[in-house]
């Protein structure tokens, strides 16, 4: 018992400092958001920041973790509400580019997260982010709605230019204006990896 309840005062202490560390590179940005002020608001010290993240950007890195977990969902939770196979595919990759204008993912996912932390296409949680596009590309393949392709390939490929146009958005000064061509373009080109049918064929 007293080990278990160990482990949940850890959980609790991360799931604090996580919160508090979310609303203030929300609010105030990475480099401005002050590592006293955050535990502070937390109700903790730095020492419990230091022993469970490491350092500050530790931290920024769980912080990611956690928002992406949460756009996953949501992409999944879009996805579901499509009829097809290849149209859930479409849509998740769009809900994706379209959550670049709220301003948590803006400004923690899409602006700071690679300036601190590099290459977003590098981050531990690409693998996991890549595998499950690169299933469903073998699957539409399978049931012959996307060309014979290599699918991890492609999915690299859909997958980059999704982040490229988020990045683009995020640090567009009319994000706005930016989405919808954004959006048309992708279109554009995931419609390459259609196989193509006459209407009289495809009905």
């Amino acid at each position: 018992m007293a080990a278990k309840r160990r482990a949940e005062q850890v959980e609790e202490t991360r799931a604090r400092l996580i919160q508090a560390a979310r609303a203030a590179f929300s609010g105030k940005g990475y480099a401005a958001a002050s590592m006293d002020e955050l535990t502070a608001s937390a109700g903790l010290t730095r020492g419990a920041l230091y022993h469970n993240f490491g350092d500050k950007k530790g931290l920024l890195q769980a912080v990611i973790d956690q928002i992406d977990g949460e756009i996953l969902t949501r992409m999944r939770e879009a996805g579901a509400r499509e009829a097809t196979l290849w149209d859930a595919f479409i849509t998740e990759a769009l809900t994706y580019i379209e959550m670049s204008l709220e301003p948590e993912v803006q400004r923690i996912m899409l602006l700071d997260g690679p300036a601190v932390l590099g290459d977003p296409s590098q981050w531990p949680n690409q693998t996991a982010c890549l595998r499950t596009p690169a299933d469903t590309l073998e699957a539409l393949i399978a049931q012959g709605t996307v060309r014979e392709v290599d699918a991890e390939a492609a999915a690299r490929l859909v997958n980059g230019a999704a982040l490229n146009a988020a990045l683009w958005i995020a640090a567009s000064d009319a994000p706005h204006e930016v989405l919808p061509r954004a959006i048309s373009a992708f279109k554009v080109l995931m419609s390459g990896l259609r196989v193509q049918r006459d209407d009289s064929a495809a009905s």
